[in-house]
């Protein structure tokens, strides 16, 4: 059967109350990306780039998945074929929601990341500058997240699952951020049918073949239901 390979962004977790780069009123409303999100950020003020991430840390816990969530994981278990969530959120929603494979390309807030070795370990709910690394000792603990100027996670394997795609979705991405944005192209080249689900239509939406639009709550359940329909 037919393999997926859908990429999820900040806006399928919107509905559950974790905010994306352009609300008017969340956490990033509140700080320049250059300051939170760079190595060069955490080198200038770590203890300001901790706290950024211990608040998110705290919001995320308190989230629930939504209904889009939910939908992807119910097709990840009754699709015949092989889906595979990619993500570039750092909260661990789809997992609440029960999706067992998922692929998270910019790191997870549950994570902390050794700056001098790359060891990694789960994350304290509130993490401190000059936090020591459990294996080395380097106080060079950080949030094990991809910030911007890094390379993400899992490339290899991500355009791998590309390569063999026969559907690639988008869901709530802006298609602005790159390598992520420039997936659609990839998944073009291998053969694979393309469909973006957003509330508005991305920058790159004329790269896709089909464009759904509508909140995620509602434009992704009904998708998958057509999806499992057809599928039978």
């Amino acid at each position: 059967m037919e393999k997926m390979v859908i990429l999820t962004g900040a806006g399928i977790s919107a509905e559950s109350g974790l905010g994306t780069f352009r609300d008017e009123d969340g956490l990033w409303a509140r700080h320049r990306i250059e300051d939170v999100a760079t190595p060069e950020g955490f080198a200038r003020n770590p203890e300001l780039v901790h706290a950024f991430y211990n608040a998110r840390r705290v919001q995320a816990a308190t989230a629930r998945p939504n209904a889009a969530h939910e939908a992807l994981a119910r097709l990840q278990r009754d699709w015949p074929g092989d889906v595979v969530i990619v993500t570039q959120n750092v909260d661990s929603l789809h997992e609440a929601a029960g999706s067992q494979r998922v692929i998270h390309m910019h790191g997870t807030l549950a994570g902390a990341l050794c700056a001098e070795c790359d060891h990694r370990w789960q994350a304290q709910p509130e993490m401190q500058s000059g936090q020591p690394c459990p294996v080395c000792q380097a106080t060079a603990g950080r949030p094990d997240v991809v910030w911007f100027g890094e390379m993400p996670y899992f490339m290899d394997e991500i355009f791998d699952h590309l390569e063999s795609a026969d559907l690639f979705a988008a869901i709530g991405t802006s298609g602005q951020v790159y390598p992520a944005a420039g997936f659609v192209q990839e998944a073009r080249r291998a053969g694979a049918a393309t469909v973006e689900i957003n509330l508005a239509p991305s920058d790159g939406a004329s790269a896709f073949d089909q464009v759904l639009t509508g909140p995620a709550t509602r434009a992704v359940p009904a998708w998958v239901d057509r999806l499992l329909t057809k599928g039978r």
